[in-house]
């Protein structure tokens, strides 16, 4: 497969102003001003190829929306390069404009007053799209997203998961091949968050869509993305699979246990660490390498009637990469 994204070395600088409190300060800033560097991406490199969809995560202010912006084009990076479909982004070529969508789920692209329906009708002409194909890629998005009933309502009278997923049409009524998107689930419930992430699995691998999420929910990353990159402090820490991520900072895996007969606690201490026991279950962490073993030891020496191992919860790895420790 080709490299449809190519980042070397980005960086993006900002200078802010300081003030003073008060209005001393205000006075005092007529004739001299503070500056400080904000350092929002650091010379970051990574590529992505045709696709693929990765999860692009970091805590608030890690350097991902300015990453995506620059991707999109719609800020130019202080240094290095940014290479999306082979154009340059911030040279906003229409060709490139066309072949791109950029979703982000606090901003909304709809008409408030109009139904979802006009603004379609208005990104067919924008992209001049054929009537034949705005029909037939109109038809097939309504049906994935199961939003007939709704698309000639007025956009203010739809809920937060009607208004999402008609926003996801908007952007994808053009049929972009590269998808950015940041934070497409904010503020929605688990059911209506579960449909858009089944949605985008679908479309990903029926049309071979190359896409890029930011998500603050870490059941969008484990249920889409194989590959994570993330990025603190606009410095990318971590580039790979999901899985050897948890393989690398988990050092433990927990064994969850349900006895059919009372046994003493500190009998369980002996097999590993025990975290929890409220009879007739019982919580003990080992270390992942003999958790195997582990388990053989709690079947054999203890009356267990069931027992599931278990890897650490993501949001508790993500949270231990980014606090600088792996989990133990």
């Amino acid at each position: 497969m080709q490299d449809v994204i190519l980042i070397s070395h980005l960086k993006k600088y900002y200078q802010t102003y300081q003030k003073e409190p008060g209005f001393a300060g205000s006075i005092k800033s007529l004739f001299s001003r503070k500056y400080s560097q904000v350092k929002a991406v650091d010379n970051i490199s990574f590529k992505i190829q045709e696709g693929e969809l990765i999860g692009f995560i970091g805590p608030n202010g890690a350097g991902k929306t300015t990453t995506l912006k620059c991707l999109s084009g719609l800020l130019y990076p202080t240094s290095g390069s940014v290479s999306v479909l082979g154009y340059t982004p911030y040279l906003r070529k229409s060709e490139f404009l066309k072949k791109i969508a950029l979703v982000m789920g606090q901003k909304n692209q709809l008409w408030w007053d109009l139904p979802a329906m006009e603004t379609f009708l208005l990104y067919k002409e924008i992209y001049q799209i054929e009537d034949k194909k705005f029909k037939t890629t109109l038809d097939e998005l309504v049906n994935m997203l199961e939003v007939k009933d709704v698309i000639n309502i007025q956009v203010r009278k739809l809920s937060l998961g009607q208004r999402m997923k008609c926003e996801l049409i908007a952007a994808l009524i053009h049929s972009p091949k590269v998808l950015f998107l940041d934070e497409p689930t904010i503020g929605l419930d688990v059911v209506m968050q579960k449909k858009i992430r089944d949605f985008l699995k679908t479309y990903n691998e029926k049309f071979k869509a190359t896409i890029i999420l930011t998500s603050h929910y870490m059941d969008d990353v484990r249920e889409l993305c194989e590959r994570i990159i993330m990025i603190d402090k606009g410095v990318i820490i971590y580039d790979g699979k999901l899985d050897s991520l948890v393989k690398k900072y988990a050092k433990y895996k927990t064994l969850s246990v349900v006895f059919d007969k009372y046994v003493d606690p500190k009998k369980l201490e002996k097999i590993g660490i025990v975290k929890e026991f409220d009879y007739p279950k019982a919580v003990l962490t080992v270390d992942r390498k003999t958790s195997s073993i582990a388990a053989s030891k709690l079947l054999a020496d203890f009356p267990v009637d069931d027992l599931n191992i278990e890897e650490p919860e993501i949001e508790d790895i993500i949270r231990g990469v980014f606090a600088g420790k792996e989990l133990s």
